[in-house]
């Protein structure tokens, strides 16, 4: 039984990341400019980070607690992007 306590409290201790995944409707240049909006990005990591979505379907582009993450996905989500979030492997 203590273990399963103990694989709970790690579990909720690992931190969480943000994922935008590609969509069919917004434009590149539309991603990269809500990421600097959002996260305070340079164009250069923004336009980096929009390419891996572009080309790898995905793109971790926030970590951090349960709260920060559910908010960063709302916010993505108030602008139209597809993101999610899971715990950090």
């Amino acid at each position: 039984m203590e273990e399963a306590d103990t694989d709970e409290s790690t579990a909720a201790d690992r931190p969480w990341v943000v994922i935008v995944w590609n969509d069919p409707i917004n434009l590149m240049s539309y991603v990269a400019f809500v990421l600097q909006k959002l996260f305070g990005y340079s164009a250069e990591k923004a336009n980096e980070l929009m390419l891996d979505v572009h080309h790898k379907g995905k793109a971790v582009v926030a970590n951090g607690n349960r709260e920060e993450a559910e908010m960063h996905v709302f916010r993505l989500h108030e602008h139209s992007l597809w993101a999610t979030m899971e715990h950090d492997e």
